[in-house]
């Protein structure tokens, strides 16, 4: 078994997080699959609504990753620290909170999806099937908020192979009743939406039966009492990744609008296959970054230099080979994935490939942000790391967007998100570069 103490290796280091690049990719599955469902079982409407609803499902879902990074980097700080008893405290009193938040998340989710879809821009048969599919995925946010959170304590847990099977076991629930309630019975977007809560239940179940019990692990849910401070540090320190997930839901909203002006429904439906990629790509920099960030958390609260530094240079290495292997990727697997979605549709078809040419070159830049913001999260640098999440996924992107299509039209909506990518790998290397000292890395 690894541990948080051992001198990691290129082949340790992949080892540790290939768990956790696994299991986000697995979570990623579920839009994907309802997506593939929706488009070529039940129609292009339906599709295009189910992206059209999903950001806003998104952002009540990412209080989960706000929780789990800001929780990991302080518990694994205080593990690093010789405290275990606290780190228990701690890790209990977050889940617990969680829990709580999820339930009011989803009346207040509720209560804001009509209005707040109506001034999208959703109308008629958009509308109603958004309403639809909307309504039964919110009754899964306290599941889907346990199953985000426990996909890094369970890496600070030193049991990354469990949080591995745990998303697994939820991916594959979704798939076969996918399957079995759009494709056998015909349950189209009501089978779409209650397979994907169905699954986030096995997701978020398991965990808790896991840690709720006597186990081998580090950290065991049980009695605590409330740390004020803790949860302020947890929510803060885990801000930058909550920011991340609003910040890209508000911007994908931001996106299909301007879609719909310039290429109707077929351009918010291209732009949806577009990010089911980009879900699988960037679970690869998103699961190496929360895998590897306990690590450095750790190695950082135990005051371990050499280490630290190690781990550093050896994590820009992995994210830069990945970056250019994922713009290839992208570039050979545009048609075959355009058809995979959208093969029914000649025009959509055209669309989305076009969209996939640009777009590649987002991966090219984009690992360096993400993982630069988890770093500053793992040193407990809230503040650092919500900057780079907030310029990256909001301003650079809402700014591009709004200029690029006055100059290159459709185009120019695909050229945007590179170029939000490119101005956040220079925020990234500033902030690096500013407080090298600081931390001595």
């Amino acid at each position: 078994m690894i541990k948080l103490s051992d001198h990691f290796t290129y082949k340790r280091i992949i080892r540790f997080t290939l768990p956790s690049i696994i299991m986000l990719i697995f979570t990623s599955v579920y839009g994907i699959v309802d997506g593939f469902f929706v488009s070529n079982f039940v129609g292009k409407e339906e599709f295009t609504a189910v992206n059209f609803i999903m950001p806003f499902l998104m952002i009540l879902g990412g209080v989960g990753f706000m929780f789990g990074t800001g929780g990991s980097a302080l518990i694994a700080k205080t593990l690093g620290e010789g405290n275990e008893k606290k780190a228990n405290s701690v890790f209990s009193l977050i889940v617990y909170i969680s829990i709580i938040t999820g339930v009011l998340l989803t009346l207040l989710g509720n209560l804001l999806i009509l209005p707040f879809t109506k001034f999208l821009g959703a109308a008629g048969v958009l509308l109603e099937n958004c309403i639809l599919y909307g309504r039964i995925i919110l009754a899964g946010v306290p599941f889907c908020i346990l199953q985000f959170e426990f996909q890094a304590l369970f890496i600070t847990a030193e049991k990354p192979k469990l949080g591995l099977y745990s998303s697994i076991a939820a991916g594959v629930t979704n798939i076969v009743l996918d399957a079995l309630f759009i494709a056998v019975f015909g349950m189209g977007l009501i089978g779409a939406a209650t397979a994907t809560v169905l699954s986030q239940v096995v997701g978020g179940i398991f965990p808790l039966v896991y840690f709720g019990r006597k186990n081998s692990s580090l950290l065991k849910l049980g009695r605590t009492g409330f740390d004020g401070a803790s949860i302020l540090k947890t929510v803060t320190n885990g801000s930058s990744e909550l920011m991340t997930n609003i910040s890209m839901s508000v911007v994908s909203m931001l996106y299909n609008v301007q879609l719909l002006a310039y290429a109707g429904e077929d351009g918010v439906a291209a732009y949806g296959v577009l990010m089911y990629v980009s879900l699988i790509f960037n679970s690869i920099f998103i699961g190496y970054s929360v895998g590897s960030a306990p690590v450095i958390s750790y190695n950082f609260g135990a005051k371990n230099s050499a280490e630290f530094k190690s781990l550093l240079k050896k994590s820009f290495v992995i994210i830069g080979v990945c970056s250019v292997a994922m713009l290839f990727a992208c570039q050979l697997l545009a048609r075959p994935l355009s058809l995979l979605f959208v093969g029914y549709d000649q025009s959509l078809l055209s669309l989305t490939e076009r969209a996939f040419f640009f777009y590649s070159f987002v991966f090219l830049f984009a690992g360096i942000a993400i993982f630069g913001s988890s770093f500053f999260t793992a040193l407990n640098n809230g503040l650092i790391s919500a900057v780079i999440s907030f310029l990256r996924t909001l301003v650079f992107q809402i700014g591009a967007v709004l200029l690029f299509p006055l100059i290159w039209q459709i185009d120019g909506i695909w050229l945007s998100l590179v170029a939000a990518e490119i101005m956040a790998v220079a925020v990234t290397l500033i902030f690096l570069a500013a407080n090298k000292k600081k931390y001595d890395y």
